[in-house]
């Protein structure tokens, strides 16, 4: 199901061009040595905007289970900085396209795809791109501790 949604998202639904942009964007923050984190996040949202169900997006710190440079202090900064420059920005052409894709039921999956994009362009930083069934593990391994906690 996600292949033939991932299909009609790019060739009907035009969703290569939000990925596109995405990717120029990279190649931009890229050639500065100061952009280089927000290349880094805007690279992997060119492949979650490319083919965006399916996945999820989920902290690099939480998949790991060890921080890094991006999931720190220094992340957090380079994310309000993303938020204030670029992220808001984002996120509001993703949901105006959003309202738009929503308007027919035909369009309601792509609308939840830009929904998933909004989300993802507010704070990138630290961020990784995981198939569905990885977040749901997640998931669940999460609600194990959870659960452990209220046993004891």
């Amino acid at each position: 199901m996600a292949f033939l949604l991932n299909l009609l998202w790019n060739f009907p639904g035009f969703g290569f061009i939000p990925a596109l942009m995405w990717l120029f964007a990279s190649v931009l923050m890229a050639l500065t040595i100061i952009g280089l984190p927000w290349a880094r996040a805007c690279l992997m949202l060119a492949g979650y905007s490319f083919l965006p169900f399916g996945q999820t997006l989920v902290s690099r710190e939480e998949l790991t289970g060890r921080g890094s440079l991006g999931t720190g202090p220094l992340g957090m900064l380079a994310n309000v900085i993303w938020f204030f420059l670029a992220g808001i920005w984002l996120c509001a052409t993703h949901l105006v396209l959003a309202a738009g894709c929503a308007i027919t039921i035909i369009g309601l999956p792509f609308a939840w795809a830009h929904l998933k994009l909004a989300a993802a362009s507010l704070a990138p930083v630290g961020k990784r791109v995981v198939p569905g069934e990885v977040a749901d593990a997640m998931a669940l391994r999460r609600g194990g501790d959870r659960l452990d906690r209220w046993r004891r």
